[in-house]
């Protein structure tokens, strides 16, 4: 599971990362990224955490499969933290192949779309 610091919940955060960040697209999952910015809810914050969220909705499948699609998300994101900007927001959305997929294939997937999101910037 995601530390509690890590996790993102607002509808206006998950907003940001969508409409102000990059988006890779993979054939399982999508990633939106909008790096190291700090946190406007946090005042004299300069270095908050990266923070990810996850979007799975019914086309992924039923409630079990979309559970088991989140909790895997949240397991490979929490291990790639790490490796982002301090600050950042990341959206994982998953798409409809995610529910039958393997966890290393979705593994794959999100290093893909994070690595292209990460090298295509200023790093």
């Amino acid at each position: 599971m995601l530390p509690t610091e890590n996790r993102l919940r607002r509808r206006e955060d998950f907003a940001t990362a969508v409409r102000r960040g990059r988006r890779a697209g993979r054939p399982l999952l999508v990633v939106h990224l909008r790096s190291g910015s700090t946190d406007p809810h946090a005042p004299g914050e300069s270095a908050s955490p990266t923070r990810a969220g996850f979007v799975v909705s019914k086309a992924v499948g039923g409630a079990v499969v979309r559970n088991r699609v989140k909790r895997r998300l949240r397991h490979l994101m929490r291990e790639r933290l790490s490796e982002l900007p301090p600050g950042s927001l990341v959206v994982v959305r998953a798409l409809p192949g995610a529910g039958d997929a393997e966890h290393a294939q979705l593994a794959r997937d999100l290093d893909a779309a994070l690595q292209r999101l990460q090298g295509g910037g200023a790093r």
